[in-house]
């Protein structure tokens, strides 16, 4: 399989502080690939290295081939990126807006396939309507809209769905799912993890820099296996032999998280309760999730 994006022992230095440390990493064409972090480990980063906003200090790029650097023109050609800010021109309504992002590429005569991105996007009732005038979300999708103008075979989302409605976060998933399932490559980072495990097929996880871990997503999975139970006590108190695997809810204050490995575990661990005489108010079962998975290996990688 061919490579849309290559990233070779890339660092990225200002002054002593380094923001990548090395980052090697491909990315295949046709691939849903996550780029997965917590904030400030070096995400945005790499991805403005990507698209030619910034320079590696160190290491090289290419995008379908091209060199980011000494091919610059191609590489750009190719990629399409949403970035995490809101950045847009207040002079201009929607339509003008893609037409002039379209004139950016040489594109002439394109309004047939920013009618389709306006459909899909559910902009067509905003396609006259001034930038400014926009919701935050309205915004967002726009600049979704201005990624795609150009039918990039490369698509880099960088948070596309911080702070927007469910309604949108659909419909811009089910157009994204469309394009990749046509052939374009899709990068997407988020902090929505559960968007993450339902549509990245291989994750890349970043932490102070550098790749802690590289896999296929549902391999990733395999490595934390098992759930975790989660109760609230009416009355009692949580016996002693099950505190090595008990933990606070930090979402739900009173709640008691209890690990296991195995489905097998949980009658035994509720029978544990009755004999203390506890009274259970509440009971979840949960199964691991890329949230848990992600949480330890950012607190084992050093």
């Amino acid at each position: 399989m061919a490579i849309a994006i290559d990233i070779e022992g890339v660092a990225k230095r200002y002054g002593r502080f380094e923001a990548l440390r090395g980052i090697t990493l491909q990315v295949q064409e046709g691939e849903f690939f996550g780029l997965l972090g917590p904030n400030g480990a070096g995400k945005t980063t790499l991805i403005s290295i990507i698209a030619g906003l910034s320079r590696a200090t160190a290491g090289k790029v290419s995008v379908m081939g091209h060199d980011v650097v000494d091919a610059f023109r191609p590489a750009r050609r190719a990629l399409g990126v949403v970035p995490q800010e809101l950045v847009f021109d207040p002079f201009f309504t929607v339509r003008e807006t893609l037409r002039l992002t379209s004139g950016y590429y040489g594109i002439r005569h394109n309004d047939d396939w920013i009618d389709e991105i306006l459909d899909n996007l559910d902009l067509r009732t905003k396609a006259d309507a001034n930038m400014r005038t926009l919701s935050g979300g309205m915004k967002r999708r726009v600049l979704v809209a201005q990624a795609l103008v150009h039918r990039p075979p490369v698509i880099v989302l960088d948070e596309p769905t911080a702070g927007v409605d469910v309604q949108l976060r659909q419909t811009l998933w089910g157009f994204i799912r469309r394009l990749n399932r046509d052939g374009h490559t899709i990068v997407l980072t988020t902090h929505y993890l559960e968007e993450a495990q339902e549509l990245c097929g291989r994750i890349a996880m970043l932490k102070q820099g550098q790749v802690v871990a590289l896999d296929r997503t549902s391999a990733l999975l395999r490595q934390l296996a098992g759930g975790r139970l989660l109760v609230r006590l009416a009355s009692g108190v949580l016996p002693d032999a099950l505190a090595p695997i008990a933990s606070a809810d930090e979402a739900s204050p009173g709640r008691i998280v209890l690990r296991i490995d195995s489905y097998e575990e949980v009658e035994p661990i509720l029978a544990k309760l009755r004999e203390a005489g506890c009274v259970i108010e509440e009971m979840e079962l949960l199964h691991t999730d890329l949230e848990d998975v992600f949480v330890r290996i950012m607190r084992d990688a050093h």
